[in-house]
């Protein structure tokens, strides 16, 4: 069904719920993860690729951090860490590579909070052929 699912990752708590879904689904699907977050601070916007920064060292830890999780699982999982705009990124990763299904956490932030803080699921969700998985925070 779903071969590859590709997971964006924001580095903040909301991640653990699609963590915790996909994680059973690509199990049950036999499905390989790859694990995509953008780092989007002064440094990565700037330098990209070539960018140093605590910023970068702490989010390249924690995709590690994701992605052993996800292989004691038995789950053929990859990662990817790209420097920019996370809207425009993702959009450019998506067209550029395949994936069966997009997988993305919420916030559950409601309209004036999404003008203002970003909306990014919404702004993939508007421009992708691929079918997208959205799972809100959980709030326990």
């Amino acid at each position: 069904m779903y071969k590859t699912i590709l997971i964006t990752l924001d580095t903040s708590p909301s991640d653990r719920a699609i963590v915790d879904h996909i994680k059973s689904l690509a199990k049950f699907c036999k499905s390989d993860v790859i694990l995509l977050h953008v780092a989007d601070g002064w440094a990565a916007r700037r330098f990209g690729k070539d960018a140093v920064s605590a910023e970068i060292t702490e989010d390249t830890r924690y995709l590690q951090q994701v992605k052993a999780e996800f292989e004691a699982a038995g789950i053929h999982t990859s990662s990817k860490l790209l420097y920019g705009e996370p809207k425009a990124e993702i959009l450019k990763w998506v067209q550029e590579n395949n994936c069966d299904l997009i997988a993305m956490s919420t916030h559950g932030h409601r309209f004036l909070a999404d003008l203002f803080l970003g909306a990014t699921a919404t702004h993939v969700q508007h421009r992708v052929d691929v079918p997208m998985l959205l799972i809100r925070k959980r709030t326990d």
